[in-house]
C-alpha cells in the first residue's frame, strides 16, 4: 500500500505540473489573440478602402484587359508582376489552393478541419491529382499534403504569431508568377475563418484571378479617372497590392482562429488536469484512510492476541 500511496501522490504532482504549463499556454494563446483581434480591426478598414477602390475602377472599365500592355511591374527590380495577368480568365485544366495552416499543433481540431475540408473540396471538384496543385502555408498542411504524395508547388513555414504584411509579400509574388506561368489557373485561399473565441469556420475564396468584384456595388460608374503618372502606373501598383490584402487578411483571421484554438485546447486540458487530481486525491485519501484503517486493525488484533 505504501507504494501505491508514493505512486498516487507522484501522479498528482506531475499532473499539477502539467496544470501550470497548460494554464501559461493559455494565457499565451489568449494574449496573442487579443493582440490580432485589435490589428484585424484595424485592418479591416483599409481592407475594405482597397477594395473599393478596385471595385470602382472594375466599374469604370479601368480593369479591361485591353488597357494592358505585357510589360511587367519592376518597381523593387526583382519581383515581376503582370498586372494584366492577375485579370486573365482562362479555360481552368489545373487549379490552385493556397492553404493556410499552423506550424504546431496543441490547437485541437484547428488544422484537421482545415485539411479534411480542402480533401473533401478536391475529392468532390477533380478526378485526377493532374488538376490541382498546393501551395502551403504553414508546416502542418505542407508535412500533410507531402507524406500522402500530393504536388505541393509551394510551401512557407514560420507565419509569426501577429503576421505583418510584408510576411505576405513573398507569397503573393510567388502565387501571381505561378498563375502567370501556367503552374495553374485559378487559385483559392483555404484557411479557417475566425467567427468567435469558440467557433471558426472553413472558407474557400478565390484570389486569382480577380473576377469576382461586385459592380453593382457602384453607384456611379461613368466617373473618368486622370491618373499621374499614368494609369498604367497606377494600376500596377494597386492590384498587387488588393492581391496582397486579401491573403494578409485570410492569414490574419487564420492566426486568429488558430489562438482562439490554441486558447480553448489548453482550457479544456487545464480542466481535464484539474479533474484529474481531484480524482487523484480522492483516491489518495481513501488508500490513505484505508492503510490506517488497516494499520489499526492490525495493532487491536495484535494487543488481543497478548491477552
Amino acid at each position: 500500500m505504501a507504494e501505491s500511496l508514493t505512486e498516487i501522490k507522484r501522479r498528482i504532482d506531475s499532473t499539477k505540473s502539467t496544470e501550470k504549463i497548460t494554464q501559461a499556454m493559455q494565457m499565451v494563446s489568449a494574449s496573442k489573440l487579443n493582440q490580432i483581434e485589435k490589428k484585424s480591426s484595424n485592418y479591416l478598414l483599409y481592407s475594405s478602402k482597397i477594395r473599393e477602390i478596385v471595385t470602382h475602377m472594375a466599374a469604370a472599365q479601368l480593369l479591361a484587359i485591353s488597357n494592358f500592355n505585357d510589360k511587367s511591374s519592376t518597381k523593387d527590380g526583382k519581383d515581376k508582376i503582370r498586372v494584366s495577368s492577375m485579370l486573365q480568365e482562362r479555360p481552368v485544366k489545373k487549379t490552385g489552393y493556397l492553404v493556410i495552416t499552423s506550424d504546431r499543433g496543441l490547437v485541437g481540431s484547428y488544422n484537421s478541419n482545415v485539411i479534411k475540408a480542402v480533401t473533401d473540396m478536391i475529392t468532390k471538384d477533380h478526378k485526377t491529382s493532374d488538376e490541382y496543385v498546393f501551395m502551403a502555408v504553414g508546416g502542418t498542411g505542407a508535412d500533410f499534403f507531402k507524406n500522402r504524395g500530393m504536388n505541393i508547388a509551394y510551401e512557407y513555414r514560420g507565419v509569426s504569431d501577429v503576421p505583418t504584411f510584408n510576411e505576405v509579400r513573398e507569397i503573393v509574388t510567388t502565387a501571381v508568377s505561378m498563375f502567370d506561368s501556367g503552374v495553374f489557373d485559378e487559385l483559392y485561399v483555404c484557411y479557417n475563418h475566425h467567427v468567435n473565441t469558440l467557433r471558426s469556420e472553413f472558407r474557400a475564396e478565390k484570389m486569382l484571378p480577380i473576377t469576382d468584384l461586385d459592380i453593382s456595388e457602384v453607384k456611379d460608374k461613368h466617373v473618368s479617372y486622370i491618373a499621374d503618372p499614368s494609369q498604367e502606373e497606377v494600376l500596377d501598383a494597386i492590384l498587387p497590392q488588393y492581391a496582397a490584402s486579401l491573403i494578409f487578411g485570410a492569414l490574419m483571421d487564420a492566426k486568429a482562429a488558430e489562438h482562439s484554438a490554441g486558447m480553448n485546447a489548453m482550457r479544456s486540458a487545464t480542466d481535464n488536469a484539474k479533474d484529474l487530481i481531484d480524482h487523484l486525491t480522492l483516491t489518495y485519501n481513501r488508500a490513505r484512510q484505508g492503510a490506517i484503517t488497516q494499520e489499526i486493525t492490525e495493532i487491536i488484533a495484535g494487543a488481543s492476541a497478548l491477552e
